[in-house]
C-alpha cells in the first residue's frame, strides 16, 4: 500500500488493535478473511464502499445492514473502521482486511506462545509444495471442490500444526485472492514477522547450520538492519559450499556455487 491507503491502514489498525485485545482471535481472523473474499466477488459493493465521495457513516450504515449478527462484533468494528477511511484504490479496502485477518492469527499463535512455530510451519509447507508438484497440482486446481481440498490440508496438517498456521494455509489454498500458493505463503509469513516487528532471513547452506553458526549469524544481521530478524533455514547441496541469506529483495551470496557464477558472468563480459 502507498499514499493515501498507507495511512489510512494505520488508522484501521489501531481500531483493530483496540478491538483484539478482548476478541476471539481465531473468529476475527476467519471473519475478516471471509468479508476480503466476498468484497472480492462483489465489485460493486467494494467500489461502493470504498468510494471517497461517499459519507462515511453513509457505508458504515451499509457494512451494519449486511454484516450485523453474521459476523463478530470485532470483526464488524473493524470493517466499518476501514469503509469509514479512503484509499487510493477500492481493492487496497480488501487487501487491508486480509491483512488484519493474518494480524489477527498471529495475535492468536502469539497468545499461545506458537509465534515461531507458524513462521516454520508456513516456510517448511511451502518447500514441501514446492518439492512435490501432485500436491501443489491438487491445491491449486480449480477443479477441485473446496471441501475436498479443505480435508486434504486436515489429512496432512490437522494438530500437527498451530491452529494459527493451519487456518493461513486453508485461506491461501481455498482464496488466494490472485496470489500464487507460494507468493502467498511468502507473504504471509512477512505480515507474520511484521507483528513483532521482526524482519525474515531465509538461509541456504549445503549442510545444516550448527546452533552456534545460527546465533552467529543472526546476531550479525540484527546489527547490520537494526532489527530482529528470524531464520529460517535451507539445506540445498547445489550451494556446494558456504551460504546464501535472501532478506526481502537483498541477497547475501557467500556459496562456492555463487562464486563460480559470478566468475562466469565477468568472463562473458
Amino acid at each position: 500500500m502507498r499514499g493515501l491507503s498507507r495511512s489510512s491502514f494505520a488508522a484501521v489498525e489501531e481500531r483493530f488493535n483496540a478491538v483484539a485485545a478482548t476478541a476471539d482471535l481465531g473468529r476475527l481472523a476467519e471473519d475478516l478473511h471471509a468479508v476480503a473474499v466476498l468484497l472480492d466477488g462483489q465489485h460493486g459493493l467494494r467500489r461502493n464502499l470504498a468510494d471517497p465521495a461517499r459519507p462515511a457513516e453513509q457505508k458504515a450504515e451499509v457494512v451494519r445492514s449486511l454484516l450485523g449478527g453474521k459476523i463478530s462484533d470485532a470483526a464488524l468494528e473493524t470493517v466499518v473502521a476501514a469503509v469509514s477511511v479512503k484509499w487510493s484504490r477500492s481493492a487496497d479496502l480488501s487487501d487491508a482486511l486480509e491483512r488484519l485477518s493474518v494480524f489477527a492469527s498471529a495475535a492468536e499463535a502469539e497468545s499461545q506462545s506458537r509465534l515461531d512455530d507458524v513462521e516454520d510451519e508456513l516456510f517448511r509447507f511451502g518447500r514441501i509444495v514446492e518439492a512435490t508438484p501432485e500436491l501443489r497440482l491438487a491445491l491449486v486446481d480449480p477443479a477441485i471442490p473446496e471441501e475436498a481440498k479443505r480435508g486434504l490440508l486436515g489429512d496432512l496438517l490437522g494438530d500437527r500444526v498451530a491452529p494459527a498456521s493451519l487456518r493461513l494455509i486453508t485461506q491461501l489454498v481455498l482464496h488466494p485472492r490472485g496470489h500464487s500458493l507460494e507468493r502467498g505463503l511468502d507473504e504471509y509469513i512477512q505480515l507474520v514477522a511484521e507483528q513483532r516487528q521482526q524482519l525474515v532471513a531465509v538461509v541456504r547452506s549445503a549442510v545444516p547450520l550448527s546452533d552456534g553458526q545460527r546465533q552467529r549469524l543472526a546476531a550479525w544481521l540484527r546489527t547490520t538492519y537494526g532489527r530482529e530478524v528470524h531464520l529460517n533455514t535451507e539445506v540445498d547441496p547445489r550451494v556446494l559450499g558456504g551460504f546464501s541469506v535472501r532478506l526481502g529483495d537483498e541477497m547475501i551470496d557467500t556459496t562456492i556455487a555463487g562464486r563460480i557464477e559470478e566468475v562466469r558472468r565477468r568472463l562473458a563480459g
